[in-house]
């Protein structure tokens, strides 16, 4: 088998948040830094960026046959994860999912939302903008999403506070799928 080497892909992938239903950039923009109109650049990451798209499929089964009949596509799970190595308040408040921020002369705060479990969630969009096959640019959008990661902040004596983030996508709409993938191209 061949080897197409311009097809082998490394390097880190910068992290963007937007608000829900937040202007996509155009497939023709992919190789392009995302609007920051639009987008907010999340910082720093540790660790990699990942994509996790975890598919479950229900077997049919029929009692004719010893083998499987086939399988229907009963459920997808798709996360983007990785470590934010910036923990800013504006970086807690988007990995807590909304909260109450507050400033002034020389300080600035944050609180989490105190809501009922039956509250709707704050969603938001998050843009993944990594590389793709032959030094192109790939940008990988959630556009609904939630942080379901635990957050935990660390302050140690030899390592760096870091916020783990997994951002969950959920169901848009019919039309609309819950994520999208771009490749520039050559």
């Amino acid at each position: 088998m061949a080897v197409t080497t311009a097809n082998l892909v490394q390097g880190p992938a910068e992290l963007y948040a937007g608000v829900f239903g937040a202007t996509e950039p155009g497939e023709a923009t992919v190789n392009s830094t995302p609007a920051a109109s639009a987008w907010s650049d999340l910082g720093g990451t540790d660790g990699g960026a990942r994509l996790n798209v975890a598919l479950t499929y229900s077997v049919l089964t029929v009692d004719q046959l010893v083998e499987a009949a086939g399988r229907r596509l009963t459920n997808r799970d798709c996360n983007i994860a990785t470590s934010l190595a910036e923990p800013t308040l504006e970086n807690v408040d988007r990995m807590l999912n909304g909260g109450t921020s507050a400033s002034g002369s020389g300080w600035k705060s944050w609180a989490p939302a105190s809501e009922s479990s039956a509250t709707q969630p704050n969603y938001w969009a998050v843009l993944l903008h990594g590389w793709a096959p032959a030094g192109n640019r790939r940008m990988v959008i959630g556009r609904k999403v939630l942080n379901i990661a635990n957050m935990e902040s660390a302050y140690t004596k030899d390592g760096k506070t870091l916020v783990p983030v997994d951002l969950a996508t959920h169901y848009v709409s019919q039309s609309v799928p819950s994520f999208r993938v771009i490749d520039g191209t050559d």
